[in-house]
């Protein structure tokens, strides 16, 4: 798969993670901060900033593929990950 399609990929699983079984535990009093989502596993970090949210989802998953959004904000920051690349 090229890495644009990737990318979208990672962007389209991400929200829909998001959306379905995440939104309602974070959002409440998170509103400006940072939720990073590993795709694969569904597993997530909440923090004021997006790096330090990536940086605790890595530390349990290594080979995670990483979603972020910013908390509250219609598409404001999207970030992909993959094997330490930014996508």
């Amino acid at each position: 798969m090229d890495s644009a399609r990737e990318a979208d990929e990672i962007v389209r699983k991400g929200e829909e993670l998001y959306d379905r079984e995440i939104r309602e535990k974070v959002e409440q009093g998170n509103h400006g901060r940072f939720v990073v989502i590993d795709i694969t596993s569904g597993d997530y970090e909440v923090a004021d900033e997006d790096l330090a949210a990536s940086e605790r989802v890595i530390a349990r998953h290594p080979q995670a593929l990483l979603y972020g959004i910013r908390i509250g904000y219609p598409a404001a920051l999207r970030i992909g990950f993959r094997d330490g690349a930014v996508e």
